[in-house]
């Protein structure tokens, strides 16, 4: 497989044709996959905001008090209302808030990003990132898989790594359930995420901070003779730790 970031792309604005700016500056091919940071497409889509949009309820107020006093840092309540307006639920509200998105993903201040944004405070993530990979993938004129990207942390590690928000034209994941390994045993439980995979991968390329380069085209890679799902998301049924975080209290 061939990685590259795409080169040489403008601060996007809101209007600006993402896949028309890739393309002026990429020779596609139908088997590719592009791999944008959801920022770009945030932008594109006028996601942006000031924290003037977002006057502070008793909800955000309380939230804003307890963090500051848990953590010691000031906490603007505009922007828990913010965060709380983005999210379908809170998991947690102290030390820091982590929320589920409307659209399923789960993640720091439901994803709200206050860097690289030059004329507003904050950028919001896409109200639904699977739906803005179709509408980038069907501009194109080559036949390539979109996935819409972004970075979050994890749990039990350390650092930041690209996760997919939304994915088009290739099913989310490769389903090794009921093939066998060396030994002839049958696999029970492999589902290989790899619109995961591959915006881990995009990471590597396009970077962080001041790099400028927000989309990323993995050349080469080849799904394979697999069953695919399109489930990237767990339900809370079968999300055991979204359940023991509902119940936890923090103890500073």
């Amino acid at each position: 497989m061939e990685l590259f970031a795409v080169p040489g792309l403008p601060e996007v604005r809101e209007g600006d044709d993402i896949a028309a700016l890739v393309e002026e500056r990429a020779d596609l091919r139908d088997d590719d996959v592009v791999l944008v940071a959801s920022t770009v497409v945030s932008k594109a889509e006028g996601r942006t905001a000031d924290l003037s949009d977002f006057p502070p309820g008793e909800r955000a107020e309380a939230v804003a008090e307890r963090i500051e006093a848990v953590t010691g840092d000031e906490k603007d309540p505009r922007f828990a209302q913010a965060v709380l307006e983005e999210s379908e639920a809170l998991l947690m509200d102290e030390p820091f808030l982590l929320s589920k998105t409307r659209f399923g993903h789960v993640g720091v201040n439901a994803g709200i990003d206050r860097s690289n944004v030059p004329d507003a405070d904050l950028l919001l993530l896409p109200e639904d990132p699977t739906a803005s990979a179709e509408r980038i993938r069907a501009n194109l004129s080559a036949d390539a898989a979109v996935v819409v990207t972004d970075t979050s942390g994890r749990p039990f590690r350390h650092g930041q790594r690209g996760v997919a928000l939304g994915y088009a034209g290739m099913p989310a994941s490769r389903d090794w359930r009921g093939e066998t390994d060396r030994d002839g045993h049958e696999l029970e439980v492999t589902v290989e995420s790899v619109v995961d995979e591959l915006s881990a991968a995009a990471n590597l390329v396009t970077g962080e901070g001041d790099g400028g380069t927000p989309v990323a085209v993995a050349r080469g890679w080849e799904f394979g003779d697999h069953g695919g799902s399109d489930e990237l998301f767990r339900n809370r049924e079968s999300d055991f730790v979204r359940q023991a975080l509902e119940e936890w209290e923090y103890e500073p």
